[in-house]
């Protein structure tokens, strides 16, 4: 279970600040965040992700302050336990689809590479029908592919925590029914926690929950 309580964030030099008194999330269902647009809903993410720390307040994963853990221990948590699939994708153009989706392991030393790890990127890659790109780069690929490639690389270690930052958006209704249909059978088959960010609202009936951000206690 995942739980906010009394969390306040504001970035240097912002007037916007995040304030959520109380947010709890299940272990194992699929959680949606909606609400407009400036809300904080990816500054939410990013504090359970352990990127951002929280100016006052706690943030539990099952019995674990995270937001008290050391900078290494912080490392070593968003690796072992966290998927991050962000709005932006975040790939390196550089990098082809197969280094990409190795990219956490080649960057952070908590989980070594070994040929066990390619073998589960080429896994990954083939359950997300973008195999035959393995050798391309990001530029060569549509929005869609880059968007399975950023979500390759998320379910790389098998993360117990899934972070979906508006992971349909752009997407033609084909691919968005795609990537919900890989991301609901990670759930199912891993009994994985998804919280996805969207704000596209024909999305919501395959969720187990939908919070809106509107409710919790946002301020600027």
């Amino acid at each position: 279970m995942i739980r906010l309580n009394n969390i306040s964030y504001q970035y240097p030099n912002s007037d916007f600040q995040l304030v959520i008194e109380t947010m709890q999330i299940e272990k194992g269902k699929k959680t949606a965040i909606i609400g407009p647009s400036g809300f904080g809903k990816t500054t939410m993410l990013n504090l359970i992700a352990g990127i951002l720390l929280p100016q006052t307040g706690n943030i539990y994963i099952g019995d674990r302050t995270i937001n008290r853990f050391s900078d290494k221990e912080r490392r070593e948590y968003r690796i072992k336990e966290i998927g991050f699939v962000f709005q932006d994708f975040k790939l390196l153009s550089y990098l082809t689809v197969f280094d990409n989706i190795l990219l956490p392991l080649r960057i952070n030393h908590a989980m070594q590479m070994d040929s066990d790890s390619k073998t589960k990127a080429i896994e990954v890659a083939t359950a997300l029908d973008i195999r035959n790109k393995l050798y391309k780069y990001p530029s060569k690929l549509s929005h869609g592919e880059r968007q399975r490639v950023a979500i390759g690389r998320a379910l790389l270690n098998k993360p117990p925590i899934l972070l979906a930052d508006e992971p349909t958006g752009n997407l033609d209704p084909d691919n968005k029914t795609h990537i919900l249909e890989i991301l609901y059978k990670y759930v199912t088959d891993y009994e994985a926690t998804l919280i996805t960010v969207t704000h596209d609202h024909e999305l919501l009936k395959g969720f187990d929950k939908i919070i809106d951000f509107k409710d919790l206690h946002t301020a600027e």
